[in-house]
């Protein structure tokens, strides 16, 4: 039987609508929402791609168009071995695993987006993605540029680097030099890297004052590579402003047995790095009512 683990995907995945085919199955989580953030569903299902571009509506957002995803693939009869989530996605597969509520989860991602935004505020920082080298090369480079830092380790070949914009500047001359592809991001800080030190401090005092559930299904964590143990809120925490370590991730579960993969919510990136982390894994995408019914039939025939 296949083992199946669902991936949850950062900020970058975010659309305008996402999610709004979901709402009339869906209806409790998005009114919940509303009433904790009132109006998060319409720039959800009506902002402009501005509008959700800003971090502190990209994140609660994200959560809400995938979490909709998950609850209805679930309820098709889908049974996840594993979860895990990329970034932002990561708080997605907490409240699927059991940590928290759908509620708290929410809460938790409205105040992890207001703090990651005013971080942002603090520095002139950027990120691009480095393709063609390795994650040594890579980290090489990156030690030549003070302010410069490897921090999402998506899949071979492709590593993702966020500094202050003079030092990246700088440092990209020597990614081409080495023979690398530098693709610029449109993100609006520093995420993963010391830029977060702020708002990694902030969240782990709010962290603090709440009180995890214990996970039901295994949760991969970003910071280590490993299943969350009962540490909850401090991977939490460290997550922030620590590298994503996705192509591990992926290694580790492929080394646990989980053969089939399924992305959930918006976009297919998560995908794309599993097929070149694992090419031998079944790589499936749920979003959609069609989608989910889709990915539920196939999995229930294996």
């Amino acid at each position: 039987m296949d083992k199946i683990a669902l991936l949850f995907p950062g900020q970058g995945a975010q659309y305008p609508g996402m999610g709004k085919p979901l709402y009339e199955s869906e209806r409790e989580l998005f009114d919940a929402a509303d009433k904790i953030r009132p109006g998060i569903t319409s720039i959800c299902f009506d902002g402009t791609p501005d509008d959700l571009k800003k971090t502190e509506n990209t994140q609660p957002c994200l959560y809400l168009a995938e979490l909709a995803a998950a609850n209805s693939l679930i309820r098709a009869g889908v049974k996840p071995d594993a979860l895990a989530g990329f970034s932002l996605g990561e708080i997605v597969a907490l409240a699927v695993g059991g940590a928290y509520s759908y509620e708290t989860g929410f809460e938790i991602v409205c105040k992890r987006g207001d703090l990651m935004a005013k971080a942002s505020d603090e520095f002139e920082t950027g990120m691009f993605a480095v393709l063609k080298l390795s994650n040594e090369e890579v980290e090489r480079i990156c030690a030549l540029h003070e302010n410069v830092y490897p921090v999402n380790y998506n899949c071979p070949g492709q590593v993702t680097v966020a500094g202050l914009k003079t030092a990246l500047d700088a440092a990209k001359a020597d990614f081409a030099a080495a023979g690398a592809r530098v693709v610029p991001l449109a993100v609006s800080g520093g995420f993963h890297s010391p830029f977060m030190n702020n708002a990694a401090k902030q969240f782990g005092e709010y962290l603090a004052t709440l009180k995890a559930n214990t996970i039901t299904t295994p949760v991969w964590a970003d910071y280590t590579a490993q299943p969350y143990g009962e540490d909850v809120w401090n991977l939490m925490e460290n997550q922030i402003n620590n590298p994503v370590r996705w192509e591990q991730i992926i290694r580790n579960m492929s080394a646990e047995g989980i053969n089939t993969f399924i992305e959930v919510g918006p976009g297919q990136t998560l995908s794309k790095f599993v097929k070149k982390i694992a090419p031998d894994a079944k790589v499936l995408h749920a979003e959609t009512p069609e989608e989910i019914a889709a990915v539920a039939d196939e999995v229930k025939s294996c």
